[in-house]
């Protein structure tokens, strides 16, 4: 630092530069000015020094610019897609339910298992969007021998037909059915935290909504509007008990 200061710093501080360039140029040539100064106890200069021992030792640059990624970890669900920045990436079906790394640079996200890669895709900025690449699906129908639609149908069905009902929509709007297991698992889930009934009412009103989404039911349920009457349904008017307080239609003719 005191060398740069004094060598460097200090024999610019008075010229005015236009452009990074030129600056860079100018601090490129007091830099080599340094280094080729004799040194004042030892033979020989810093130039001298880096050619002898720093240069034979150097490698060439990679072929390729680095380039910045994050790493971190995650659960492959059993649509063998996993959650990457609110995107859901493909992975090979075999890996359902296993952790493994993910690689996330700017331009593609790549899957690692036990240090081996096992996916890649261009990243993608679509929130709760899908990339599926058809090979990581089973070669058998194209779908996991344990979990098929007609299952998860099947096991939505288990909270009520609405709830059935909106499982088959949601399978159905998408590219592959196996792109809807996770909304649909979470739909069943939330049977456990807001009891069978109330799901069933909210996905009864989602339907009625055409809103065929878990975040859809999701927020019905949290806002509790399960509990109100559906769209364009009309609320049923309770008879008023006969008793002598009240004289009728007739007294006022």
């Amino acid at each position: 630092m005191l060398l740069a200061e004094r060598w460097i710093i200090a024999r610019l501080r008075g010229r005015k530069f236009t452009s990074l360039g030129e600056a860079n140029a100018a601090i490129a040539g007091c830099a080599a000015e340094i280094n080729a100064r004799p040194f004042q106890k030892l033979d020989g200069s810093r130039a001298e020094l880096f050619g002898q021992l720093d240069a034979p030792a150097l490698r060439p640059l990679p072929a390729t610019r680095y380039e910045f990624a994050a790493w971190r970890k995650a659960r492959v669900s059993i649509d063998y897609h996993l959650a990457a920045d609110w995107h859901y990436y493909s992975v090979p079906y075999r890996l359902a339910r296993q952790q493994v790394d993910v690689r996330l640079s700017a331009a593609t996200v790549e899957v690692f298992h036990h240090g081996q890669r096992v996916a890649s895709h261009p990243r993608s900025l679509a929130r709760h969007g899908y990339t599926t690449d058809p090979a990581h699906m089973p070669e058998s129908h194209r779908a996991h021998a344990q979990w098929t639609p007609q299952k998860i149908t099947e096991w939505a069905a288990r909270t009520g037909p609405s709830t059935a009902a909106l499982a088959e929509a949601i399978l159905a709007s998408r590219t592959h059915p196996q792109q809807g297991y996770r909304a649909v698992l979470g739909i069943i889930r939330l049977a456990s935290r807001y009891g069978a009934d109330r799901t069933e009412a909210a996905c009864a009103r989602a339907l009625g909504l055409r809103s065929y989404s878990y975040r859809s039911v999701n927020s019905i349920l949290a806002a509790g509007l399960d509990r109100q009457p559906l769209p364009g349904s009309t609320p049923a008017i309770s008879p008023h008990p006969a008793h002598g307080n009240l004289r009728g239609p007739g007294y006022y003719q």
